[in-house]
C-alpha cells in the first residue's frame, strides 16, 4: 500500500511554507505516495494548482484547509491581545459538495470573522459541516492544547462537541510526532480519548518544506514573512526539523502500537473525490427589456449600432458589412457568448452615458465589426483589415477578452454600477501575489540574516534588471555576482537560502483590474479573502478564475484618458474651440507626425520610453499606420526586425517578399 499523507503546507498561506507545489507533488510521487492533501493556513491559495499538479502525476489530491476557530462567535474582536484568539483545526473536502461547504467555511474567516487571523466559530462549522472530515490538528488545535495543559475533561468535552457536529465517521483525532516534546504529551492523551470515546485515530504528517535540508531556508521565510531576524530569540519557529516529507518508513517508525491509526489515513483519502470542472462557463445572466431574448436584444443593438457607424447618406448598409455582421453574430451565439457581449456592452454605455472616459479599444477584440457597432470599440476594424477569429474562433474555445480602459479616477464608478446590478457578492476583485523575485530575495534574505545593508545592497545591484531575471541567470551573465558566489562564504550562503526561497508569494494584493462577476454569489465557486487595503478579493489568481469558467473582467485604469479628458475640457473653456472633440482629430496631420519624429514623445501613451523615443526618431511616422508597425515591432522577438523594417521604409525597393512558389521568388 502506498502510504498516504493527509498535512501539507505550501507557500500560499504566506506564512508558513516554503513546499513549492511541483516540487513537492513530484517529490510525493518519488515516494510511491497514492494521495496527498493541501492544507494552507486559513486559506485555500493553492488549492487549484495542487490539484492540477497532482493529477499530473498520478495523485489523488485532498483538497483541505487549516482553519483557525475563534474560541467564542467569530464576530467578536477581542481588545485585548491573548493566545485565545483561535485554535486550529484540519477540514478535508470529501466530495464535490464538502468542498463548496469548504470555501464557503474559508471565506466566511476572511469576510465575517477576521482578526489577526481569518476565523470561523463552531456555528458556522455546524452549518456547513456536510462532506467535510475534519481532524483534530497540531498542537495549536483546540484538544491538543487542552491535552498539553493537563485539561483532560476540557479534551473530551471538545472532542465529544467535533464528533457531533461532524458526525461519528467524519471527526478524527490526529496523531504526529515531529520530534517536539509536548506532542507526545497530547499523544497521551489522544490515545487516551481514543479509547474512552472511540473516535477514530489517524496519523499525519506536518508538511511546510519538501526535503530535510529546506529546514534552514524554511526559518528564514518565516522571518521574512514575520519581519524578525534568525538572531532574534522571541519569534515563530518550527523546531526540530521534521517537517518534510517523509517516506511511508519514515513515518511507520512514529506509533508501531497503533497500525489501525496508519490504515486509517489510507480510508480518509479513499473518501475523498473533489472533481473540478475546467473551461464550462458559468456566466452570469443579463436582463433584457421584456419581449426580447438575450439573442434577439444583442442583434436589435448591433442593427442600430452598425446603421449609425456605417449607414451611407440614405441609410443603407451594405451588403458585404450585414453578412460580416450575422457571421459574427452567429460564432457568438454558438459558443455561448450573447450574454458576454450584453454585460459588457451595458457598463461601457453606462461609463460613456455617464462621462466617464472610455478607451477606443485594443488587442483582438478591435478586429470585431460586433464590438464597434455596440461601441464596446471605437477602431473600425474595416479599413484595417482586423481579424474577427484572432478575437473569437469556434476552434478554440476561449472566453472573449475584452481589456477595456477607463479614466484613472471615475473607473470606481463603473465598479460600483457593477456592483449595484449584478449584486455586490456577485461582484469580487481578483488577488494577485507578489513574488520573492531575484533582487527582492536577496534584499529580504539579507535582512533576515541581519546582513548589513550596504552588504545586501552590493549583491542584490548585481543582478540585472531585466524582465524573467533569476539568480542563476544573474550568476551567469554577471561575472562580478559569479566571483562574489563563488568566492565569498557568506556571499554564498546568502544566494544559496535565496535560491531556494525564489518565486515563492510574499503577499498578497488586489489585482490592478480584474473583476469577476458571477451568476451566484462568488463564494459559492471559490473561496474569498481579504487584501491588506480592506477589500474583498477571490483566493484564486486571475487565470484560475478563467479556467473555472468564470467571467473575469479587466476594469483597468489608465491616468492617459484622465489627462486627455482634462485637456479637451480645458481647450473647450478657453474658448478657441468650443466643440472641440477628441474622437474628430485629424489623424493626417504633419505636425503630428514631425513632433513625434522629432523625440518629443513626453507623455504619448506607448512611445514615450527612451528606446522608443529613438526608434521613433529613426522611424519618423508620417501617419497612424507607421506608429501601429513601430508599438507592434518594439517588443522581444520581433524587434529583430527592427533595423530591416527601417532599410525597408527608407528604401522600399529593397523590399523582397518570399513566394510559396519557387518560379515567382524574389521581388513579387
Amino acid at each position: 500500500m502506498a502510504f498516504t499523507h493527509l498535512h501539507v503546507h505550501t507557500g500560499y498561506s504566506l506564512l508558513d511554507g516554503s513546499g513549492k507545489i511541483p516540487e513537492m507533488v513530484a517529490r510525493a510521487r518519488e515516494l510511491g505516495m497514492d494521495s496527498l492533501a493541501i492544507t494552507d493556513h486559513g486559506a485555500m491559495y493553492g488549492a487549484i494548482e495542487f490539484y492540477k499538479a497532482c493529477k499530473k502525476e498520478g495523485i489523488r489530491p485532498i483538497i483541505g484547509c487549516e482553519v483557525y476557530v475563534a474560541p467564542g462567535k467569530c464576530t467578536e474582536k477581542e481588545k485585548s491581545v491573548s493566545d485565545e484568539r483561535y485554535r486550529h483545526m484540519v477540514l478535508l473536502a470529501e466530495s464535490n459538495e464538502g468542498y463548496q461547504n469548504l470555501i464557503k467555511i474559508v471565506s466566511k474567516g476572511f469576510t465575517e470573522g477576521f482578526y489577526y487571523k481569518p476565523r470561523v466559530d463552531d456555528e458556522i462549522l455546524e452549518r456547513y459541516h456536510k462532506g467535510i472530515i475534519a481532524l483534530s490538528a497540531c498542537l495549536a488545535g483546540e484538544i491538543p492544547h487542552y491535552l498539553v495543559q493537563g485539561r483532560y475533561d476540557d479534551a473530551l468535552a471538545s472532542a465529544r462537541k467535533y464528533q457531533k457536529i461532524f458526525g461519528e465517521d467524519n471527526f478524527f483525532l490526529e496523531l504526529q510526532d515531529h520530534g517536539i516534546a509536548d506532542q507526545g504529551v497530547a499523544a497521551q492523551g489522544l490515545i487516551r480519548l481514543h479509547n474512552e470515546t472511540g473516535i477514530p485515530l489517524v496519523v499525519t504528517n506536518d508538511i511546510h518544506y519538501t526535503y530535510a535540508d529546506d529546514a534552514e531556508a524554511h526559518d528564514i521565510l518565516l522571518c521574512i514573512q514575520t519581519q524578525k531576524k534568525v538572531s532574534d530569540e522571541d519569534r515563530m519557529r518550527y523546531e526540530g526539523g521534521q517537517f518534510y516529507l517523509k517516506s511511508e518508513e519514515e513515518m511507520r517508525t512514529l506509533f508501531p502500537a497503533f497500525p489501525e491509526a496508519y490504515d486509517n489515513t489510507h480510508r480518509i483519502a479513499e473518501r475523498c473525490n473533489v472533481e473540478f470542472e475546467f473551461n464550462k462557463y458559468k456566466l452570469p445572466h443579463f436582463d433584457v427589456p421584456e419581449g426580447y431574448t438575450s439573442t434577439s436584444y444583442l442583434e436589435k443593438l448591433c442593427d442600430d449600432g452598425i446603421k449609425e457607424r456605417y449607414a451611407d447618406s440614405d441609410g443603407n448598409v451594405s451588403d458585404e458589412l450585414r453578412r460580416r455582421l450575422k457571421y459574427e453574430l452567429d460564432t457568438i451565439s454558438q459558443m455561448g457568448f450573447v450574454d458576454y457581449f450584453l454585460i459588457v456592452w451595458d457598463f461601457i454605455h453606462y461609463a460613456k452615458s455617464h462621462d466617464i472616459p472610455v478607451g477606443p479599444g485594443r488587442g483582438s477584440a478591435a478586429g470585431s465589426i460586433v464590438a464597434y457597432a455596440l461601441q464596446i470599440t471605437d477602431i473600425d476594424p474595416i479599413p484595417y483589415n482586423l481579424v474577427f477569429e484572432r478575437f473569437l474562433n469556434p476552434e478554440r474555445v476561449t472566453m472573449p477578452d475584452i481589456d477595456i480602459d477607463f479614466c484613472y479616477e471615475r473607473r470606481p464608478e463603473v465598479i460600483d454600477y457593477v456592483n449595484r446590478k449584478y449584486g455586490s457578492d456577485h461582484v469580487v476583485q481578483i488577488v494577485t501575489f507578489g513574488t520573492l523575485q531575484a533582487r527582492g530575495v536577496i534584499r529580504d534574505v539579507g535582512r533576515a540574516l541581519d546582513f548589513s545593508y550596504a552588504q545586501t545592497d552590493r549583491i542584490a545591484k548585481m543582478v540585472p534588471m531585466e524582465l524573467g531575471m533569476t539568480l542563476d541567470k544573474a550568476i551567469e551573465s554577471n561575472p562580478d555576482l559569479k566571483a562574489a558566489y563563488e568566492g565569498e562564504s557568506d556571499i554564498h550562503y546568502l544566494i544559496e537560502m535565496s535560491k531556494r526561497l525564489e518565486g515563492l508569494p510574499r503577499h498578497t494584493s488586489k489585482h490592478a483590474a480584474g473583476v469577476v462577476i458571477a451568476p451566484a454569489p462568488v463564494d459559492e465557486f471559490v473561496p474569498l479573502s481579504r487584501s491588506a487595503d480592506d477589500y474583498i478579493t477571490t483566493q484564486y489568481t486571475m487565470t484560475t478564475i478563467e479556467e473555472l469558467g468564470l467571467l473575469k473582467m479587466d476594469f483597468l485604469g489608465l491616468r492617459t484618458l484622465t489627462v486627455i479628458d482634462n485637456t479637451v475640457k480645458a481647450v473647450r473653456a478657453s474658448g478657441k474651440d468650443p466643440d472641440f472633440d477628441i474622437k474628430k482629430i485629424d489623424y493626417t496631420d504633419k505636425k503630428v507626425y514631425e513632433l513625434i519624429s522629432s523625440g518629443q514623445t513626453s507623455g504619448i501613451f506607448q512611445l514615450e520610453s527612451a528606446g522608443m523615443t529613438g526608434f521613433m526618431k529613426e522611424l519618423k511616422p508620417s501617419n497612424i499606420e507607421d506608429i501601429i508597425a513601430g508599438i507592434a515591432l518594439y517588443r522581444p522577438g520581433p524587434m529583430d526586425f527592427i533595423p530591416r523594417y527601417l532599410k525597408g521604409k527608407q528604401a522600399s525597393d529593397s523590399v523582397t517578399y518570399e513566394c510559396r512558389s519557387t518560379q515567382h521568388a524574389g521581388r513579387c
